[in-house]
């Protein structure tokens, strides 16, 4: 009913959709997406204070923006957003590219974020698994923010976050970027006994995963480099998110790291459970 009220234009595509959520927080979803729908797009500050909840905080904080909204986009590019999630990162993608598709494998997210970006006229959100999604067109982007990790659960092969890469990298075009972020493996946060964001068991990755064995894993850079490179790519870049690319205040590079004491003033934020650190 929120939909029909509000009238939103993007595109809703349900084509590759199989009944079924395969990923979700809850209940607390609903909640964020009723705070999404009472509000203007991307006025959330207010509703964060009035309701806050880690999930409200994470889901609609504008910092989750920080991620992409400098990267230099081409204006005429059309870019493919995996995994949307509810539409933290979309609207940035919308402002600065000419086309946009989102995948979302759960269609109460996809939901959010067709209620959040209810005034963009060049997104199309398609609700399902990216293995089983048919396109008939190369993108001059592809991102995958927070998504690479999952794919042990996903996609189904012997080497899934391999193949699935090797997926994606057809579907862009000759001179196409894939963008990648994803939690350091053996991140200082980890070290220090921050539970490991997927499991939720401290010092899991810097085990591999051996401590629960859940179809999730993380990457050290030379892993994460090496895995691109045998994907087909040719080349790679890497940026350094701090405190972490969740949540970013400053984005370091390759070719600008952090000199002297420019960190000494880096806040890290809110953490749910800090019983182990």
């Amino acid at each position: 009913e929120l939909i029909n009220t509000l009238n939103p234009i993007p595109k809703l595509n349900l084509t590759w959709y199989k009944d079924e959520d395969f990923y979700s927080e809850g209940d607390i979803e609903d909640e964020v997406i009723h705070l999404i729908a009472t509000n203007p797009p991307e006025d959330y500050s207010e509703a964060i204070y009035q309701n806050f909840s880690w999930s409200a905080y994470y889901h609609l904080t504008h910092l989750r923006k920080n991620i992409l909204n400098w990267y230099p986009f081409s204006e005429e590019a059309s870019v493919l957003e995996i995994g949307c999630g509810m539409g933290a990162i979309t609207s940035v993608l919308c402002d600065h590219c000419k086309e946009v598709a989102s995948v979302e494998l759960s269609k109460r997210r996809a939901t959010a974020t067709l209620l959040r970006c209810r005034e963009k006229t060049n997104l199309e959100i398609i609700v399902g698994n990216l293995n089983d999604i048919k396109f008939e067109k190369k993108f001059d982007y592809i991102t995958l923010i927070g998504v690479l990790e999952y794919q042990g659960s996903y996609t189904n092969t012997d080497n899934p976050y391999g193949d699935f890469l090797t997926r994606i990298k057809s579907l862009l075009k000759p001179n196409g970027k894939l963008l990648i972020a994803i939690e350091n493996q053996y991140g200082l946060k980890y070290w220090c006994g921050a539970r490991e964001d997927h499991t939720g068991v401290p010092f899991d990755g810097m085990n591999q995963y051996s401590l629960t064995n859940k179809k999730v894993r993380t990457f050290s850079k030379s892993a994460l480099d090496k895995l691109i490179k045998s994907s087909g790519y040719k080349n790679t870049y890497f940026y350094y998110p701090m405190p972490d690319y969740k949540l970013p205040t400053v984005i370091y590079s390759e070719s600008h790291l952090p000199q002297n004491d420019n960190m000494q003033n880096l806040r890290t934020y809110y953490v749910p459970d800090t019983s182990t650190l």
